[in-house]
C-alpha cells in the first residue's frame, strides 16, 4: 500500500496537524529504506514482527532515543492499522512489539519570580518589535497555548469585548481562552500598530516590519532569547512557556480538570503530569517546616 494513501487519510480523515503527517512520513519512508536496503522486502506490507525489532534495534544502537523510536513506533502502529482496515495486510506485525523503556520526565517549567522578572523588567525593543515580542511571551505563558496555535492566530480570532481569544488545536478542536486585562491591553496596543502594516483581520497576528508572517523558527528563536536573559535551565523553548502555564496554575489552586480545558488536553492522564511539579514543591515544604518532615530531624541527630 502506498505510503501516500495512509498520509491522506491521516490528514483530512483523522485532521491530524501538518507537522505529525511530516513526521509520519519521515518515519515510514525511513522504515521502508531499511526494508529495503537491510532486509531486501519490497515495503512495509511484506514486514515481519522480527522485522520491526530489528528496525528499532537498529535506531537504538545508533544512538537514537527510546522516546524517538517510540514515536517512529507509533507511526507503525497507525499505519498498520490502517493498512488492517482496508484489507492491505492480514495482520500487524508491531501487535507484540514492546516499546523500549524511558525514563519519567516531568515537565521543565519557568520559575514564578523569573517570569516576573522577564515580563516586568526586561528592556523591549521600541517600537513594533518590542510590542510583537513581548506579546509573543506574554500570550504563550498567559494562555499555555501551543506553538502550533500561536502561529495561525489571526485578530478575528481575539474578541477584546469578551476578553477571549479562538485558538484551533490539535485535531482541529475549537476551544475559547480567556486573556487576562494586561494581555488584553497588550493586543489592543499591538493591533493597532499592525494595522500599519495590513488592515486584514484574517491574516496572522504575528508579523515581521515587512509585513511577512513570523516564521516559526523566529518565533522559537526570540523565545529562547528572551528566556535566557532570566534562566539558566536547558530548556527555554515556546513549550517550556505551556509548562510553566499550567504549573504556576496548579500551584496557586486551580482544579485540575479547569487546567485540562485550557490546554487543550483530550485526557486528564496528559494533564495529571504537571500535578508531580506541584506534589514534589510540598515535599520540600513538608521536609523543610515540618517538626517530623526530615530537616529538623537531622539537626537534631547532630545536635545529640
Amino acid at each position: 500500500m502506498p505510503v501516500e494513501r495512509f498520509l491522506d487519510h491521516l490528514a483530512f480523515e483523522k485532521r491530524a496537524s501538518p507537522l505529525t503527517v511530516k513526521a509520519y512520513r519521515s518515519d515510514l519512508g525511513q522504515f521502508n529504506l531499511f526494508l529495503r536496503e537491510e532486509l531486501g522486502l519490497k515495503d512495509a506490507t511484506e514486514a515481519t514482527d522480527k522485522a520491526v525489532r530489528a528496525w528499532m534495534m537498529g535506531l537504538l544502537g545508533s544512538g537514537v532515543g527510546a522516546r524517538s523510536v517510540n514515536r517512529k513506533l507509533s507511526a507503525l502502529r497507525a499505519y498498520y492499522h490502517f493498512a488492517r482496515t482496508v484489507g492491505v495486510v492480514q495482520c500487524d506485525p508491531t501487535a507484540l512489539i514492546e516499546p523500549p523503556k524511558t525514563p519519567k520526565r516531568l515537565p521543565e517549567f519557568v520559575a514564578e519570580r523569573n517570569m516576573e522578572q522577564l515580563l516586568n523588567e526586561m528592556p523591549w525593543p521600541e517600537g513594533f518589535i518590542g510590542s510583537r515580542d513581548r506579546l509573543i511571551l506574554e500570550l504563550l505563558y498567559g494562555t499555555g497555548m501551543r506553538l502550533a496555535e500561536l502561529l495561525h492566530l489571526a485578530p478575528a480570532d481575539i474578541d477584546l469585548r469578551r476578553g477571549t481569544v479562538r485558538v484551533m488545536g490539535k485535531r482541529n478542536k475549537e476551544r475559547i481562552l480567556p486573556l487576562a486585562g494586561p494581555l488584553l491591553q497588550l493586543l489592543r496596543e499591538h493591533m493597532a500598530l499592525r494595522e500599519d502594516l495590513t488592515p486584514q483581520a484574517d491574516a496572522p497576528l504575528l508579523l515581521r516590519p515587512d509585513g511577512e508572517p513570523l516564521p516559526r523558527r523566529t518565533i522559537q528563536s526570540l523565545v529562547t532569547h528572551y528566556l535566557s536573559a532570566v534562566t539558566t535551565q536547558d530548556k527555554r523553548s515556546p513549550h517550556v512557556l505551556r509548562h510553566t502555564f499550567a504549573t504556576h496554575l496548579l500551584e496557586h489552586g486551580a482544579d485540575l480538570n479547569a487546567v485540562k480545558e485550557l490546554l487543550g488536553h483530550a485526557s486528564l492522564a496528559a494533564t495529571q503530569v504537571y500535578t508531580h511539579n506541584t506534589v514534589e514543591k510540598l515535599k520540600q515544604a513538608h521536609r523543610q517546616a515540618h517538626p517530623r518532615g526530615g530537616a529538623d530531624q537531622q539537626t537534631t541527630i547532630k545536635k545529640t
